[in-house]
């Protein structure tokens, strides 16, 4: 398994850099513009402060990842939870390298053209870090691999099959690309044992050509999650949306009516945070009131759960998901 190329570290945002492997890529994914726009408010509002976790459990996950060479999405997309998460001893896995053939314009993952490579080993050690990190649940996730024939699906099975063969017991939820909507390829992935299927649609539909990549599709999105439930209804399907990109309320109830008429069983909601100057800029801190809100409007539209709240990201508590308490989070009238 491929870490991150850590000479990427040493490379400023937005520039080319060249990687272990050969190839070039652009750091953080997106390149430097000249042009700065301000987010709404440079303040982040009091509910998204986030402590940073340096615990005993937290540094031991970070010496399995690092020792055995994962990518993790945590790391490579800045996610504000991963002290929690890997204080509590899970994480989410990233496959098939650090570099994306896609440039969303939310996602701070580096960009370029692996040109096919793939690492051999690395369902293997995913197997074996699993075993070794105790997970009871592990979410694996990956770059867009445009370049791999199948976007990279029998590699993903692969990986499940080695991680079940391991480690029986472990749920496995594969939050995948969306294989440029090639369906033989979401069914490779669904038929490889896990128990949920996940692809994100990110954002409403008026706003998906500004904030993905031109590959990616609102309706492909769609298409993709009701294929996985068609070829195996037992898999729960999932999805996400950031929320605070300028969408309005009823554009966001428009994109859980579809996804719910897509059979979609679970969604989740989170605040968009702007990883470098280069990205969008975030329109408005959505307020935890309104994340409430959209949660009820959701289980009322027949979601089997929906985890909502400002620091709310797709794998943030996965194993949790069907707790039905929206992921133990603190209820807005308890917050301070």
């Amino acid at each position: 398994m491929n870490s991150s190329d850590r000479t990427s570290n040493r490379v400023r945002s937005g520039s080319k850099f060249r990687t272990r492997q050969g190839f070039s890529a652009i750091k953080d994914g997106i390149k430097a513009s000249a042009e700065d726009i301000p987010d709404v408010s440079e303040r982040k509002p009091p509910w998204l402060r986030v402590r940073l976790g340096a615990s005993q459990a937290y540094s031991a996950v970070k010496e399995t990842v690092h020792t055995h060479q994962l990518a993790t999405v945590c790391e490579e997309s800045h996610c504000p939870n991963i002290g929690e998460c890997w204080s509590n001893g899970t994480a989410t896995i990233m496959l098939m390298g650090a570099v994306c053939t896609r440039a969303c314009r939310f996602c701070s993952v580096d960009t370029g053209n692996p040109g096919g490579w793939l690492d051999a080993n690395e369902p293997a050690n995913a197997a074996r870090s699993v075993r070794l990190m105790g997970l009871r649940y592990v979410v694996l996730t990956s770059v867009d691999r445009d370049d791999l024939a199948d976007g990279g699906a029998s590699h993903y099975a692969a990986c499940v099959s080695a991680i079940k063969a391991a480690n029986p017991d472990t749920a496995v939820e594969a939050l995948t690309p969306d294989f440029s909507g090639d369906l033989d390829a979401v069914a490779t992935v669904v038929n490889s044992g896990l128990e949920v299927f996940a692809q994100n649609l990110e954002t409403v539909e008026r706003l998906t050509s500004a904030v993905r990549d031109p590959r990616a599709g609102y309706q492909q999105t769609l298409d993709v999650l009701a294929a996985a439930k068609s070829i195996k209804p037992d898999v729960l399907t999932k999805s996400s949306l950031m929320l605070g990109l300028g969408e309005t309320e009823a554009e966001i109830h428009r994109s859980m009516e579809d996804l719910r008429a897509h059979q979609v069983d679970v969604v989740t909601l989170g605040q968009y945070l702007r990883p470098t100057r280069s990205h969008l800029p975030v329109a408005r801190w959505v307020h935890p009131e309104e994340f409430e809100r959209l949660r009820k409007w959701g289980l009322a539209l027949g979601f089997t759960e929906v985890a909502a709240g400002p620091l709310v990201r797709s794998s943030y508590r996965a194993d949790r998901i069907l707790a039905g308490n929206n992921l133990g989070l603190i209820p807005v009238s308890n917050l301070s």
